[in-house]
């Protein structure tokens, strides 16, 4: 096993991942950059080092600094958590040339997976179902347009290097198209360095299913079943449950085989995701591989009652997986809201402050992961969520129950948060019924909105909620829409 690992992250991943080694005897080394001096992780691990100023590219992305620290302070192993340097093969290459044991898989396997059109010809030899598409990256405008045509409109032109909605434009018709695909470019580049993009048939009204994966040095490889992800705004997740309530068993299992199938496809080791789009005729395809831990698996963990760090931390030691996909049997429901500083008002934009009042969430089979408290800074330079709520129950409608007055004990001041829209999620009909897609946020958004009380000086927002006050207005005006 591993003796002493560097972090290289920074809020709620840093302080899950320190948890899990402190379990183990693994002693930890945090780094930071100089806004988050103060933070959890600093605090909570057995060192820290600051590595630069706020900027990521000067901090968090900066490479160099963080193998200093790793070679100061003399640790054995890296866990790059989510985000930042997790999926950049270099910095993968780069530990492992400098004797770390890089706890996630190969570097070889992070290139692959993270170049989209490579992934999906992979996949495709593999016998794994895909999106009609493009063979592989697309660079010339008229090429596209002949590409886009044989697939049929509507098509996604998606960045080959990307992921989280950058770099992605939605194609209607032949007469938009060519003007998308600059700006897809554009963006590809601006966002990763990286302009190439390629094309996929859309689906109108898809859910977006994911299949967690974990392989080893040893050739075995195991799924712990599928996580629903498609409550989204922006192409990114706010809600997250296991299992999914649109998937029959059958096609559950077929869902899992083809995921085994991928990872032994690559020779993949440590964690990973499989993601696929759902169709409404039942059909799915390979959508992207998620080369990390993702920022939902605490419901696979409590489905399945795996602690998922530790797994991967005895990958990475070179321990087989203790587990056959026949042991492993799934128990219960569980349902993830990420709360977000963000306001709904404004198309979910960030809202960066200082939390005057933070008191999480409590009760039987209720978890939250956060690395804010009382008078923690929001920094506008990070990301803008700020815990992951987390539910057990032995059935979906428990479940839900249990979120919807979890979200109501849930309280945080200071700023504007996400959990009043997370409660209308949790209140709506056709999510309590199941009957969602990706477009759930776009076409119910206006709904939350016209429930909520008017701003009374528009030029001046509520900075500050008592979620649950404000949750009780949602409902009001819900019983009031209902009845």
């Amino acid at each position: 096993m591993l003796k002493k690992i560097m972090i290289a992250n920074r809020g709620e991943i840093a302080v899950r991942i320190i948890r899990t080694c402190r379990r183990l005897g693994i002693r930890t080394v945090a780094v930071f950059s100089e806004a988050d001096r103060d933070a959890m992780h600093v605090r909570l691990a057995d060192e820290a080092y600051c590595i630069g100023p706020a900027r990521t590219d000067l901090s968090y992305l900066n490479i160099p600094n963080l193998l200093s620290v790793a070679q100061a302070t003399r640790c054995d192993g890296i866990h790059p958590g989510y985000g930042f340097l997790s999926e950049n093969p270099s910095f993968a290459e780069i530990s492992q040339k400098c004797g770390f044991t890089f706890i996630g898989p190969s570097h070889r396997a992070i290139e692959r997976m993270g170049q989209k059109s490579v992934a999906r010809d992979i996949m495709a030899r593999s016998g794994v179902p895909i999106l009609p598409g493009s063979p592989g990256s697309l660079e010339d405008a008229d090429e596209a347009i002949a590409v886009a045509k044989r697939i049929g409109f509507p098509v996604l032109i998606k960045a080959s290097a990307g992921g989280g909605g950058r770099g992605m434009r939605l194609a209607e018709n032949e007469a938009t198209f060519k003007n998308l695909f600059l700006t897809a470019r554009g963006e590809a580049q601006s966002a990763f360095g990286d302009g190439r993009v390629y094309i996929e048939k859309f689906l109108r009204s898809p859910r977006h299913i994911e299949i967690q994966v974990f392989g080893d040095t040893h050739g075995n490889a195991i799924a712990l079943g599928e996580r629903e992800c498609s409550i989204q705004r922006r192409h990114q997740k706010l809600v997250e449950e296991a299992p999914s309530p649109a998937l029959e068993e059958s096609t559950r299992v077929k869902m899992i085989e083809t995921a085994i199938k991928a990872v032994h496809a690559i020779e993949y080791v440590n964690a990973g995701t499989i993601e696929f789009l759902l169709d409404t005729d039942g059909s799915y395809y390979f959508m992207e591989m998620n080369t990390r831990l993702q920022v939902e698996h605490p419901v696979t963990e409590l489905v399945w009652g795996i602690d998922m760090v530790e797994l991967q931390l005895r990958i990475a030691s070179g321990e087989p997986i203790p587990y056959t996909q026949a042991s492993l049997k799934p128990h219960g429901w569980s349902i993830e809201c990420r709360i977000n500083a963000e306001d709904a008002r404004t198309g979910f934009s960030p809202c960066p402050g200082r939390i005057t009042q933070f008191i999480p969430a409590g009760g039987p089979w209720v978890r939250v992961d956060s690395a804010a408290f009382a008078n923690y800074m929001v920094s506008p330079t990070y990301d803008s969520m700020i815990a992951k709520l987390i539910v057990w129950a032995p059935t979906r409608a428990e479940a839900l129950g249990r979120m919807r007055v979890a979200l109501g004990d849930f309280t945080i001041e200071g700023i504007t948060t996400t959990i009043p829209f997370h409660s209308f999620i949790m209140n709506h009909p056709e999510f309590k019924k199941g009957q969602f897609s990706t477009l759930f946020v776009e076409q119910h958004l206006d709904e939350f909105l016209a429930m909520l009380p008017p701003i009374k000086n528009p030029s001046q927002k509520e900075n500050s909620h008592t979620n649950g006050q404000a949750m009780e207005k949602v409902h009001a005006a819900r019983a009031a829409t209902s009845s």
